[in-house]
């Protein structure tokens, strides 16, 4: 095929794939029986920040605390004081001061996954470029602990949870091959070089407990630290890893999702909310069902704007799942057409209320249950 016949075909399908997304022809419909009321949550805007991705709450129960694109994590003081700067994950700050520039994700940090361990108030952070890190109680720049594992660096940090039985901590590295701004392209090319690991607060030792996984993504132990969950974002399904009990060491589907889970939280009780960045619509199954298809919209001279709209259907939305320690669906809650809340990352159930974070926007939201 020659470059000519090649460049027409690729603005004939670009024109079409811009029709599509105009008009919504992709877009996901409303999961039967779910709550449609998501639009009512409060927002609490951030403070010339962007994309609050995890939300954590200290051991005195102060926050929650975000991480944001520029790299610092604020803490929630209020509406008298607002968001404070609390850390930062790399000391090159100098030119970190634009709220969202992805190509400087890589100088400034990316902090995804916090967990407090409550009995230290020490704040574990999962940065995207810069590994496992933590920072004491009065905040300041965070210390690396890991940032590669098996020889191989830590390409894609994502998300943890910690046991403080054990003195262990599970995490994510997503991918092996794509950092955390070429997520589409991940998700697109299928790729499957995600790891979940633990990590030992005594020996300082690594173990890689998974391979293999299509976008690993967000973490969660069982209430009873029987297992240990992880969503794998690319195959819409979240997996369970036994270890303790008679099925120590097994894997299995805890759940299969309506859309791609982002972190996985446990409330009190022991249920699990689930926060999808999206439904999964016509074109993204598409897309995942043929990979020839997805590698091919990859080529395609289309932004990030323009594939991510494909991806998701064309019309930002917001979905939140609660799970049963059993995996069943409980509760199905929307924002059908986006009015508020969008492409939430994270659903933290705290004191009646679930505050939400949001990879994509500069706030966070808050619903009363």
């Amino acid at each position: 095929m020659n470059a000519k016949l090649k460049l027409t075909l690729s603005t004939t399908l670009v024109a079409l794939l811009s029709i599509i997304i105009s008009f919504n022809m992709f877009a996901p419909r409303a999961i039967p029986g779910s709550n449609t009321h998501l639009d009512g949550a409060k927002i609490i805007q951030l403070d010339s920040a962007f994309g609050p991705e995890s939300l954590a709450f200290d051991p005195n129960g102060d926050g929650p605390y975000t991480g944001v694109a520029d790299g610092r994590i604020l803490k929630w003081q209020g509406d008298a004081l607002g968001w404070t700067d609390f850390a930062f994950t790399s000391f090159q700050r100098k030119d970190c001061v634009r709220p969202f520039a992805p190509e400087m994700e890589h100088i400034c940090g990316r902090p995804l996954g916090l967990r407090f361990e409550k009995k230290t108030g020490d704040l574990y952070i999962a940065d995207a470029y810069f590994g496992f890190q933590v920072v004491g109680p009065t905040g300041g720049l965070a210390t690396q602990l890991i940032t590669e594992v098996e020889d191989q660096q830590l390409y894609f940090t994502n998300d943890m949870d910690i046991d403080e039985i054990d003195d262990v901590i599970y995490f994510t590295d997503t991918s092996t091959s794509f950092r955390r701004r070429q997520f589409l392209p991940s998700i697109f090319s299928k790729d499957k070089t995600g790891r979940l690991m633990k990590y030992s607060k005594s020996s300082k030792e690594v173990t890689v407990l998974l391979r293999d996984l299509a976008f690993a993504n967000g973490v969660a132990l069982s209430k009873d630290h029987s297992f240990v969950l992880v969503a794998e974002t690319t195959t819409c399904r979240i997996l369970r890893l036994w270890l303790h009990g008679p099925n120590s060491g097994n894997v299995d589907v805890f759940a299969e999702l309506p859309g791609f889970p982002d972190n996985i939280r446990r409330n009190m009780k022991g249920e699990f909310w689930v926060a999808l960045h999206a439904k999964k619509g016509h074109f993204s199954k598409l897309a995942l069902s043929y990979q020839w298809f997805g590698k091919t919209c990859l080529k395609l001279p289309l932004s990030f704007m323009q594939l991510h709209s494909l991806f998701i259907g064309g019309k930002p939305h917001a979905i939140a799942i609660k799970l049963s320690e059993n995996g069943e669906i409980l509760d199905v809650l929307e924002d059908t057409e986006g009015k508020t809340m969008r492409f939430i990352s994270e659903v933290e159930e705290k004191d009646g209320k679930l505050w939400i974070g949001s990879v994509m926007m500069p706030f966070i939201g808050i619903y009363n249950l």
